[in-house]
């Protein structure tokens, strides 16, 4: 499949992922994500990305009661395809069976097909109570139980969809590489949302995928680069989790020789993390979450904070950077 190459989004070197205002792992109140969300833009952030599977739709609503007020040409949004939210009222008193703390009164239903794609969209429209959306991503390929079916016939539909003018940009949001490299060799992608494949903890993408995307001109939207974590504190410990379980102790001892070394040169972990996962070139964005409007601040400040060539220089010494 070829498509010509569509326009590049300014994204912002920061974005926010909006999952916690989905009611990730715990229940944030209305007020509360307002917040959140408003600190989000008060900081600076222009990008935000969402998806059905965040909270049920909890997500897409709140972030559109947000953005509702903001004037459209001012911000970039982006959703995701691949499960469909089917009603199901007998779920509704007990807790959704996924780390989102809301009622199970909907159930997640795979489907990449391009009905099922554009349903997607027109459902998250909905939800969002705007008239578009920026980017859309197929979503977690690798766990809809036929990746390479799901890429080859969502590649396709989200590629007819951009050409009707529906979205401005398409992409693939995965976990697994091979998904990725199969999704970018299509040529008709403009973004990859990476989780977790190249941060300062370790960086499995430098060997295949981001040398291709750079070829084939597909940015790189960089997202979970605190490894779920590990790296989003100055002094990792034993509670710190990798991948949303206990760090291994390989892990854990990693990250605390990356904090020493960053502490040493007047650095701390975090802001390293941050600032590393944008360097590579084929990297547009970096994707954060944040539970409290703080952690939002501390992400920005971070992110535009003076890091000396020296961090580098001694980490790579010390055999450090992954």
């Amino acid at each position: 499949m070829t498509t010509v190459r569509r326009e590049r989004l300014d994204l912002g070197r920061l974005g926010y992922g909006a999952a916690a205002v989905g009611n990730l792992y715990r229940a944030v109140d209305d007020e509360s994500a307002r917040r959140l969300l408003d600190a989000a833009w008060d900081a600076g952030v222009r990008y935000y990305d969402t998806a059905p599977h965040y909270g049920l739709g909890l997500s897409e609503r709140r972030l559109g009661e947000m953005l509702r007020g903001r004037p459209r040409e001012e911000f970039v949004l982006s959703t995701k395809v691949g499960r469909l939210l089917l009603p199901d009222p007998e779920g509704a008193g007990r807790r959704d069976d996924d780390l989102f703390e809301v009622p199970a009164d909907h159930r997640r239903v795979w489907d990449f097909s391009e009905s099922g794609i554009r349903r997607s969209l027109e459902e998250s429209l909905r939800r969002l109570g705007l008239d578009s959306v920026d980017v859309l991503y197929l979503h977690d390929v690798e766990r809809s139980g036929d990746a390479h079916q799901a890429i080859d016939s969502g590649v396709a539909a989200l590629a007819r969809m951009r050409d009707e003018g529906l979205v401005r940009a398409i992409g693939i949001g995965s976990s697994d590489l091979g998904a990725i490299e199969r999704a970018v060799r299509t040529d008709a992608v403009d973004l990859v949302m990476l989780p977790g494949r190249y941060t300062l903890l370790e960086a499995p993408a430098q060997d295949v995928v981001l040398p291709l995307c750079e070829e084939k001109g597909v940015g790189i939207v960089n997202v979970a680069v605190f490894n779920s974590g590990l790296l989003a504190t100055p002094e990792p410990s034993e509670s710190s989790p990798y991948e949303y379980r206990q760090a291994p102790a390989d892990k854990l001892r990693r990250a605390q020789e990356l904090a020493r070394a960053c502490r040493e040169v007047g650095v701390e972990l975090p802001t390293a993390a941050l600032q590393f996962s944008a360097r590579h070139p084929a990297v547009v964005s970096v994707v954060v979450g944040a539970d409290t409007p703080e952690q939002i601040r501390q992400n920005a400040e971070r992110m535009s904070a003076p890091v000396p060539d020296e961090l580098w220089q001694v980490l790579a010494e010390r055999g450090l950077l992954p």
